[in-house]
């Protein structure tokens, strides 16, 4: 890791243009698959039966899931919880459907694979709850934008605000869009780590930023474009590092976390590896193009009153 503690000089921003038209294709391409395609949202946000049993000995889920498609559950999400013994089943429920009598059909379906079978907890959540969830989920996300921005835009200034959220608005767009089109099931935990992708994108940005401000109040004699580039440069190695240790619990959690957590890692593979490169392909140039100056970032300087009274 040597490699990355010594500054290097690779001309990023010189290549934005390139990288902004690769990034608007992508962005493109992702919004066609959301307009086209949509979300293929899960069963909590379409109206679900929660089941959670338990059995005296571990069942075969895969008798479980045959059963329940041969009711009529074929989206049925049957998996282990807590131990090999203990079952929760997720059923999508349709409009005017009773969820007493889908519990009693569930049930009835556990007592074919075993008698001594207990149900645990039922929950109902009906299709209209569900969208009120995934309308939730696009408020909370739509307001940490505008948060970000105002956070932004005080920390540093209005024009880095503006980087910041067109390189969070490219995140969120490329893994939606990914999600999109390669089908994968969108659900509360994925929308959690799209939450996720927002922060770790942001504190990304935040570092590279704040080189920035600082090798503009010290090197003045550098134009913006030069000092962006030193900047990312800069801060390249730790970028790197970051991003590749998480990269790596990620690819962890999703090789060995199991089917349960499998959406939520792919999101934050996805995320990670698009945030790390808007911080500097998106975020930076965004920047430059609301032509940046080192008197931008100066403190407003205010004449004393005693200033005032002493002009002729």
């Amino acid at each position: 890791m040597q490699f990355l503690s010594k500054t290097t000089h690779i001309d990023f921003i010189g290549k934005r243009r390139v990288a902004l038209a690769a990034s608007g294709l992508l962005m493109i391409v992702a919004l066609v698959g959301l307009v086209s395609h949509g979300l293929k949202f899960g069963i909590e946000f379409r109206g679900s039966v929660v089941v959670e049993a338990g059995f005296p000995e571990a069942p075969d889920l895969s008798e479980i899931r045959a059963g329940l498609s041969a009711a009529e559950f074929p989206e049925a999400v049957v998996q282990n919880f807590g131990s090999s013994r203990d079952v929760v089943i997720q059923l999508d429920v349709q409009e005017g459907q009773a969820g007493g009598a889908v519990r009693d059909r569930v049930l009835e379906i556990l007592r074919m694979v075993s008698p001594d079978v207990t149900l645990r907890r039922v929950e109902f959540v009906g299709p209209q709850v569900g969208e009120e969830l995934a309308e939730a989920g696009g408020l909370a996300t739509l307001f940490s934008l505008v948060m970000i921005l105002a956070y932004v835009a005080f920390r540093f200034q209005w024009k880095f605000g503006v980087g910041a959220v067109a390189a969070l608005i490219h995140d969120v767009t490329l893994t939606l869009g990914f999600f999109a089109w390669v089908r994968l099931e969108f659900d509360l935990s994925v929308l959690a780590a799209v939450l996720a992708v927002i922060g770790y994108s942001l504190n990304d940005t935040i570092v590279v930023f704040d080189r920035i401000r600082e090798n503009m109040l010290e090197v003045r004699k550098k134009g913006a474009e030069e000092i962006m580039n030193l900047s990312v440069n800069q801060m390249l190695g730790r970028t790197l590092t970051t991003s590749g240790t998480t990269l790596l619990v990620l690819l962890a959690l999703y090789l060995l976390g199991g089917e349960a957590i499998n959406g939520f890692a792919v999101a934050l593979i996805v995320g990670v590896v698009v945030g790390t490169y808007s911080s500097i392909y998106i975020a930076s140039p965004t920047v430059l193009a609301l032509d940046i100056t080192t008197t931008d970032l100066l403190p407003v300087q205010r004449e004393s009153a005693e200033e005032i009274d002493g002009r002729p």
